[in-house]
């Protein structure tokens, strides 16, 4: 509920609080005293359209403070949540306009946008007025109310899931459908592609393998010429071998003639020997290495040459070819698997739909119900509203072909205003003091089903006679036992009903020439003279004071 309204330095009004309290509190007062600028201000601060003609003339800016006490699960705290805002204690919304036009919107002393503080602000206030044409009025919202009053948020939200289920369903099966269609077009390509890369075999690092092959075995051919002649050096006809060994067995039969001589020098010799048969040893191997088959460096060549080719005609990386070739292999098996996999998709497709049908037309069925309970009980509400010629209807368009998340239906409240005439849309049919009442009967019907905590009802009474005030007041007040009601008014009937009574003036501003709005809570005796005033005019007389007294005694019975 609304809790306090603080204004500063908005068009008449310098500096004002307001403290408010459960049930139904009205303000009343001489017309252009300010009640309409005291709406535009608390709308300022809901997130409404600022205009900078509203700061007060002389100051550079305006600001309007709106103090709410709601529940911890009220969805305003779930949407401040959202916004990453602080949601302990009061929600505190309060909007600074700059005389420029500019404004600054924040939540619990937080910046947020415009758009945020009027969704927290449409959570927890709703206007209600002769000219109003947002809450109730709007078409978009009847479904949500026909649902809420009869309590099938729980099956419309099983149709909302069942909705995303088609939804889900029917995106599966487009993209596997459009996967196989544009495999199935290049059927033959990618079939001709797998048998030829299956074949091939290709693997990574294949190429890099058979090319360090095929130059090994092609400079293999030039170094084995060498190679054989270092082995004729060393082993070969020229081979030193001979004469070193002849000439080893000399000095080792001279060695013990003079072994200080003789023995360094076979041993030089004898290492050389060892030396030569190594060399021969290692020439020979290399030699026996650099020989190769021509046959498989012809066999290399082919196998690369093979590669490459696939490579430039697939213009990929030859060690990118099997995954192609695997790629490929894929595509093909989901063109022979696709006819299938289509028809398990097209079954859950037809499933997921017949789930949403099912649910949406049991909903369909009661909200059918639903409209019928909630026509009965407006129109149980209009008689003492002086429209008991009218009547109102529900009217439920269903339509199978036009599905969306909330199901089949397409609701809009219409009203009959006289009999004879055609029944229309509550917004275009009634006129404004009809329409104004047409919304008091559906918030006193609907005030448990998710109303916002605070309505307010600006002269819905305007233009009436005693008898309709008086159920105006009388509807107010049984309102305002479930939800926070206040209710500009012009009607006593309905001011005699109030729990909380302020007055709204303008009075001159000491030594100033200006004037400026004031609006005080009245106590018992000044109450009953605005009431008397209300009900005499410009003079209030003892009768008027007496009919004040019993229309207040009346109330309280």
């Amino acid at each position: 509920m609304l809790v306090q309204l603080a204004i500063r330095d908005i068009v008449l009004i310098d500096r004002l609080e307001l403290n408010f309290r459960e049930g139904l509190s009205v303000l009343t007062g001489e017309t252009g005293a300010g009640k309409s600028i005291l709406l535009d201000a608390f709308a300022l601060a809901l997130g409404g359209r600022g205009d900078g003609r509203l700061v007060r003339q002389g100051e550079a800016q305006g600001q309007v403070t709106a103090v709410f006490d709601v529940p911890l699960d009220h969805p305003a705290r779930a949407l401040a949540a959202a916004s990453d805002l602080d949601t302990e204690g009061d929600l505190i919304l309060r909007r600074i306009q700059v005389a420029d036009g500019r404004t600054r919107a924040f939540v619990n002393d937080q910046p947020v946008g415009v758009q945020v503080l009027r969704a927290i602000g449409a959570a927890l206030v709703e206007i209600h007025g002769q000219h109003d044409d947002r809450a109730l009025a709007d078409p978009t919202t009847h479904r949500a109310i026909l649902d809420a009053f009869g309590n099938l948020q729980g099956s419309a939200a099983k149709v909302a899931d069942a909705a995303r289920e088609v939804r889900r369903a029917r995106t599966a099966l487009t993209e596997h459908r459009a996967r196989v269609e544009a495999a199935r077009k290049e059927s033959d390509f990618l079939r001709h592609a797998v048998e030829e890369l299956s074949a091939l075999a290709p693997k990574p690092g294949e190429e890099a393998e058979l090319a360090a092959r095929r130059t090994a075995m092609q400079q293999g051919e030039k170094v084995a010429r060498e190679i054989n002649e270092a082995l004729d050096a060393v082993g070969g006809q020229g081979s030193p071998t001979a004469h070193l060994s002849a000439a080893l067995r000399k000095l080792e039969r001279r060695a013990a003639q003079a072994p200080g001589l003789v023995e360094p020098c076979v041993a030089a010799l004898d290492a050389a020997l060892v030396a030569l048969d190594e060399a021969r040893t290692v020439l020979d191997d290399a030699l026996q290495a650099a020989e190769f088959d021509p046959r498989e460096l012809e066999r290399v060549e082919e196998r690369l040459f093979a590669l490459r080719a696939a490579a430039r005609k697939y213009d990929v990386a030859a060690d990118d070819l099997a995954a192609l070739s695997d790629r490929y292999a894929a595509d093909v098996a989901a063109i022979d698997a696709g006819e299938e996999a289509l028809g398990k998709l097209e079954a859950a497709l037809a499933a997921a739909e017949t789930a949403y049908l099912d649910r949406a037309r049991a909903l369909s069925k009661g909200r059918r119900k639903a409209a019928s309970a909630l026509d009965k009980a407006v129109q149980a509400e209009l008689p003492p509203l002086k429209l008991e010629r009218a009547r109102f209807l529900t009217e439920i368009a269903t339509d199978e072909a036009a599905r969306d998340a909330a199901g089949l239906d397409r609701i809009e409240f219409w009203a009959q205003t006289n009999p004879g005439t055609r029944p229309g849309p509550m917004m275009k049919v009634a006129s404004g003091g009809e329409l104004s009442r047409f919304m008091l009967a559906l918030k006193v019907v609907l005030a448990d089903k998710g109303s916002a905590p605070t309505l307010i009802f600006d002269e819905i009474d305007t233009g009436v006679g005693g008898a309709v005030a008086d159920a105006i007041g009388a509807r107010l007040a049984r309102l305002s036992a479930r939800v926070q009601v206040v209710a500009v008014t012009h009607a006593p009937q309905v001011a005699a009903r109030a729990s909380t009574h302020f007055l709204i003036a303008k009075e001159a501003v000491k030594g100033s020439d200006r004037v400026a709005t004031r609006v005080n809570p009245l106590a018992a005796a000044p109450r009953r003279e605005e009431i008397a005033r209300m009900l005499a005019g410009a003079t209030v007389t003892e009768e008027a004071r007496a009919a004040a007294a019993r229309l207040l005694q009346g109330a309280e019975a």
